[in-house]
């Protein structure tokens, strides 16, 4: 028999088969699980914990460390865009807030019964937060803006006289209500930092308007200590400073919000209401309360409220949303339906097999926020670099103080204040912060919307890299299920009678080929008969007896076993397979009675995606446990120049180790059950599955849907996102790399040039909006057409 049309046709039970007609087998836990598991402490599970006080990329490594430190936590990942951190461990919730805490940052769970409430809780906790940066902002710019105008038409703000002194007084005073009212949070965190022996953001912006300030305090109070020309006021430079950050925090907030739109569409899959069966009644009540084994009505146009099976009517479903297939499904009793999806036309009852949580819209869901949550290993590069950045800044802002203590003009003090306040403020990690998990997220949720879900940010980044992409065939470039197309007379019986006998004999198996028959069969009408004796035949086939007649039907190494008499039928067979059909013989009473054929259809875009991926020099490898002559007519059909055939499942993993040893990055796509070695030892596994399958734990990535476009789509997206990743961390490198030198005054001896620390704040403040929009642009990211 077919070794790889047995292990992968339309009747295993592990197959992958079309849109709709698997449930997915996510291991989630339910709520009440959940919360048994957090008051035991006992089984591991992943919390997302909601982070307040992080003010840039040094803040990560803080709160990771923090939580690490907690015996019993397995991984903690924090997202700096997202302000949440998904932390897996076996231990009370309570002692991650208070490790959290010790850290100097606040953290809670979220409350929120469901996705959408949580979502809903964010954006209104974000919208609140927008209100009050611009509010900080516009307090501050209220005094900032007429000082800087002053300065700018009046010129130097200095102090020579005792009204003056009084009238900068009164200004030093209300900078310092802007610093208390306006600039609190950066003072809050930068205390919580150095209580903890550490520097952040904060620290930078809190040292720099702090010694503008009190510079310009010290010259109000005590001129004579201050040479003649170093007596200059900066108050506006402490207002601007705070009020322009506050500002560039509010529009990243704001832009911030719209990479969570791939999330915000998915869940706007979900209905609101269903429609159950409860005493011969019709009854709308709230999602949430449907019950499992529920019966639920589903009229034309109405969205379906979980998952279920089709129990009573027939209709077609719209599964674009989840799968990206156009055309609608038809589904009638026995059918399997999935939340999110739309009746287009008739009605039907349906029963709920799952609910909440355990839909596979939800699990869809869940799947995108924490692969949006991950980091690919660039990521964490920019992180352990923040975590020496401000330090180093810190630095840099002492040396540049003393070189012009030291070497530079009169007033040498007021200019070595300005160039410290001015390189301390110009820095800016949080725009290394934001720079890959903003563009990972935009990514991701690219990706969703094209039917791809990824499983972490390490996949995203290897993706882009493959060179080799190996592929699986039965199920992968076929439809993986099997069609009898040719039966070949060799004795007296006509084609029914041979039809009744084969499908008697193969009626009891799962068996792919066996099942194709069985069905053709009942597209005749004809039912099988019981058979006795039946007996599988490992590698070759099966027989059994019916009526006193011993039937034998397999491959031609069990013929010859048998001693039956091929030699006529052995061209036709070969002719067969290299249609790339599988040949096989049926014997009644030790003759041969005839040569059955069965092929498996080749996917209709299967060809054209696999020529996308070689056009993207991608290398694409077939490997199949069929038989050599099928094999070979299925790659030339699809235009595969390399293929290995009659490979067993658990030598794929072999194969895929060859490429690697010779430095080849290699995908694998295959049905993530059979497959699962595999796909679990290529560099990415990719899981052809519906927008149900969401659920295979070997495969990277999985496509909602079973056309291979996805693979390119998914490529495409990864490469775009990497890309996208390198722009940001290449803008926020040479921002502060150039900016931190001219801060300190490297433009001074040849132009006369000193950076004003307004200046530097405003460049701040923006910098970390530019990383947004940039990763913002992937949104409008479009694969190439098929």
């Amino acid at each position: 028999m077919n070794t790889d049309s047995h292990k992968e046709g339309a009747g295993s039970p592990h197959k992958c088969c079309q849109t709709g007609s698997e449930q997915p087998n996510v291991k989630t836990a339910s709520r009440s699980e959940t919360l048994e598991a957090n008051a035991t402490g006992n089984e591991t599970i992943e919390h997302e914990l909601i982070i307040d006080g992080a003010s840039c990329a040094s803040c990560v490594n803080k709160i990771e460390k923090a939580l690490l430190s907690v015996s019993g936590v397995q991984s903690a990942q924090m997202n700096f865009a997202q302000r949440t951190v998904q932390v897996k461990t076996n231990v009370e919730v309570t002692k991650l807030i208070q490790a959290v805490e010790k850290a100097d940052y606040n953290a809670k769970v979220s409350t929120s019964e469901s996705e959408e409430e949580a979502l809903e809780e964010k954006d209104q906790a974000d919208w609140q937060y927008y209100k009050k940066l611009m509010r900080d902002m516009t307090f501050a710019l209220v005094l900032g803006v007429p000082l800087m105008i002053y300065s700018l038409v009046v010129g130097e703000m200095t102090v020579n006289t005792d009204t003056e002194r009084l009238v900068w007084l009164l200004v030093g005073l209300l900078t310092l209500g802007v610093m208390v009212f306006a600039g609190k949070h950066f003072y809050i965190g930068a205390w919580n930092s150095f209580k903890n022996h550490s520097a952040n953001m904060d620290t930078l912006i809190a040292l720099g308007t702090g010694t503008a300030w009190l510079y310009s305090m010290v010259v109000v109070f005590a001129p004579e200590i201050v040479p003649l020309m170093a007596r200059h006021v900066y108050f506006e430079a402490t207002a601007m400073i705070i009020g322009l950050i506050n500002l560039g925090l509010a529009l990243e907030v704001k832009a911030r919000g719209k990479t969570s739109e791939a999330i915000k569409r998915l869940i706007g899959l979900q209905a609101k209401t269903a429609k159950v069966i409860r005493d011969d009644k019709d009854i709308d009540i709230p999602i949430e309360d449907v019950l499992l084994n529920d019966l639920i009505r589903v009229r034309p146009g109405e969205r379906i409220s979980v998952d279920g099976d089709v129990v009573e009517g027939h209709t077609s479903i719209d599964e674009s949303m989840l799968t990206g297939e156009p055309m609608p499904v038809e589904k009638s009793e026995g059918g399997q339906v999935v939340a999110g999806t739309i009746n287009k036309s008739g009605s039907i009852v349906f029963k709920a097999t799952r609910v909440g949580k355990d839909t596979a819209l939800a699990q869809i869901i869940n799947m995108v926020k924490r692969a949006q949550n991950s980091k690919p290993p660039i990521g964490r590069l920019a992180d352990v670099i923040s975590a020496y950045f401000v330090p180093v800044v810190m630095i840099i802002a002492v040396l540049s103080a003393l070189v012009w203590l030291n070497f530079g003009p009169s007033p040498a003090i007021a200019y070595a204040m300005v160039s410290a306040t001015t390189v301390l403020i110009i820095a800016c990690p949080c725009a290394l912060g934001l720079a890959t998990p903003m563009s990972v997220m935009v990514g991701v949720g690219k990706a969703a919307e094209a039917g791809v879900l990824i499983r972490n940010g390490e996949a995203l980044q290897t993706a882009s890299k493959i060179t080799s992409m190996v592929l699986d065939k039965t199920g992968t470039i076929t439809e993986g299920a099997p069609k009898v197309t040719d039966i070949i007379v060799a004795g007296s019986q006509t084609e029914d009678e041979i039809l009744l006998l084969v499908a008697s004999l193969e009626a009891g198996s799962e068996h792919p080929l066996a099942m194709a028959i069985v069905e053709s069969a009942a597209d005749k009408g004809i039912s099988p008969k019981k058979v006795t004796d039946f007996a599988s035949l490992s590698g070759m086939g099966v027989e059994a007896t019916l009526q006193n007649k011993k039937l034998l039907f397999g491959n031609e190494k069990l013929m010859k076993q048998q001693g039956i008499a091929i030699d006529k039928f052995v061209d036709k067979a070969q002719q067969l397979a290299a249609e790339a059909k599988t040949p096989m013989y049926f014997a009644v009473d030790e003759e041969l009675a005839a040569v059955i054929a069965v092929a498996d259809p080749i996917k209709s875009d299967s060809i054209e995606a696999i020529k996308r991926l070689q056009n993207n020099g991608i290398r694409v490898v077939m490997l199949t446990g069929d038989n050599r002559m099928t094999a070979k007519a299925v790659a030339s059909m699809v235009g595969i120049t390399d293929f290995v055939a009659e490979v067993m499942p658990e030598d794929k993993a072999k194969k895929v180790a060859e490429y690697q040893a010779n430095g080849e990055i290699v995908g694998m796509t295959g049905d993530g059950i059979n497959d699962a070695p595999a796909l679990a030892h290529a560099n990415v596994g990719f899981a052809i599955g519906t927008g149900t399958d969401v659920a295979i734990e070997s495969a990277d990535i999985t496509l909602m849907r079973g056309s291979l476009h996805g693979l390119a789509d998914a490529i495409a997206v990864s490469k775009a996102t990497l890309t996208n990743i390198k722009q940001n961390l290449f803008g926020a490198f040479i921002y502060n790399a150039a900016g931190v030198p001219f801060a300190a005054g490297v433009l001074y001896p040849f132009f006369g040039l000193l950076l004003s620390p307004v200046i530097a704040g405003a460049a701040m403040a923006f910098s970390s909006l530019t990383v947004v929009t940039n990763a913002n642009r992937l949104r409008f990211f479009k694969a190439k057409e098929h």
